[in-house]
């Protein structure tokens, strides 16, 4: 069976990304037919297309998506045909169809349309562990979010605030410094000039206790000098290109400080922690407490345009391509 996809026959900018088509099997044994009704985008595609993370070559990019169940394989009890669900590790969810673990497939509540669904599995599900897991966020804490209207800037912002947390976020511009406000960031410092000093003004010179930052190599020394005395830096991706190596005496000297270098498929290993987010992500959508904002949407022969969108940063929220 033949269905439109993008393909990319080897490492490059986003012209690589060409309209094609692509012969899916039968679902095997353990795996579920998807129909894709939206697929994110993610900095994690651009760092495959582009050679950052080896691939083998040809193949289709991306690995999240909302859709319906159209077959299963033999022994699936996970799933049915005409279920709807989300997932975020399913290879090749830049087409019509798709083929996945029925173990990794995320259930979808009715309330939930595909586009909000499609928005969670990756940036939700990592904002969860981040705000859980990385650095476990309590009520009264105090952190640092780069990047505070992203995709997953918006929801950890939330979820720390749903925590009980006071939030500072940086931000490239005031309109998006709105969008981080109305996210419910406590603080927004428009611009990253200077954004350590001004995070130690506002925390009474102590510092912040842990620093998200998915910017990377940019803001990364800036991140260390923001932190309290024992405080976590959670490095969790380099929209500005890979930190280079670095001496770990810098924690010491900092105060004894924590580096994590977290992905998500250490966070979603088992289905019962799959499941455990997931619930608990929808369960905030559904009862108004987070609220997922789509950047944009973009057809699928439209899949470069989307991802330099999201590269130059000329979004906020959410980028979906829709077959």
């Amino acid at each position: 069976m033949s269905i439109a996809a993008i393909r990319v026959a080897a490492a490059g900018g986003p012209e690589v990304l060409t309209m094609g088509e692509v012969d899916l099997p039968s679902p095997g044994p353990g795996e579920a037919l998807l129909r894709v009704g939206a697929a994110g985008i993610n900095f994690i595609d651009i760092y495959r297309r582009s050679g950052v993370y080896p691939m083998s070559y040809p193949y289709t990019p991306g690995n999240e998506g909302a859709g319906s169940v159209l077959a299963v394989g033999d022994g699936v009890t996970e799933v049915a045909v005409g279920d709807r669900v989300a997932w975020s590790d399913v290879p090749g969810s830049y087409a019509a169809q798709a083929i996945g673990s029925a173990a990794k497939l995320i259930p979808v509540p009715d309330d939930v349309d595909d586009q909000q669904a499609a928005a969670l599995p990756l940036q939700g599900m990592t904002a969860h562990y981040l705000a859980s897991d990385s650095y476990r966020i309590v009520a009264g804490d105090t952190v640092l979010i780069h990047a505070g209207a992203g995709g997953v800037g918006l929801l950890l912002t939330q979820i720390a605030k749903i925590k009980g947390a006071t939030v500072i976020t940086t931000v490239s511009n005031s309109a998006k410094g709105e969008l981080s406000t109305g996210a419910g960031a406590d603080h927004v410092l428009v611009g990253y000039e200077g954004f350590p000093e001004a995070v130690r003004e506002l925390t009474g010179g102590t510092g912040v206790l842990a620093v998200y930052d998915g910017v990377g190599k940019d803001t990364f020394d800036g991140s260390l000098a923001s932190l309290a005395r024992r405080g976590t830096m959670v490095l969790f991706g380099g929209s500005s290109g890979q930190v280079p190596p670095f001496d770990p005496q810098r924690l010491n000297s900092g105060g004894s400080l924590s580096l994590t270098r977290p992905t998500l498929v250490d966070f979603t290993v088992t289905r019962s922690e799959i499941l455990g987010r997931s619930q608990e992500l929808y369960g905030w959508v559904e009862d108004g407490r987070l609220d997922v904002r789509i950047g944009g949407t973009y057809p699928l022969a439209d899949a470069g345009a989307a991802q330099d969108d999201l590269a130059t940063r000329r979004t906020t929220g959410k980028l979906l391509l829709i077959p």
